[in-house]
């Protein structure tokens, strides 16, 4: 597995930072290219707006904590990301 934090570590909460999308999409070609089976991991601001963008780079696995812990019905934020 490959990890993208597409935050500054640290603290819970932050807005993705844009341009992490792009090495998502570069690490993407990179595998794709070299024909190599590994999972890429995105972690930090991702929600029901930003985890679409992060899916069509080249994700596969998202860690989610501030979009379902500052919701009061986790099983719907949850599912809210699944859409």
């Amino acid at each position: 597995m490959c990890l993208v934090m597409t935050v500054e570590p640290g603290l819970g909460g932050q807005k993705l930072i844009p341009e992490t999308i792009d090495k998502v999409k570069a690490l993407k070609e990179y595998i794709d290219k070299n024909n190599i089976d590994i999972d890429i991991e995105v972690d930090g601001g991702i929600n029901s707006e930003t985890i679409e963008m992060a899916k069509e780079a080249g994700a596969n696995i998202f860690v989610a904590g501030s979009a379902i812990v500052n919701k009061e019905n986790y099983e719907e934020a949850i599912e809210d990301l699944r859409k």
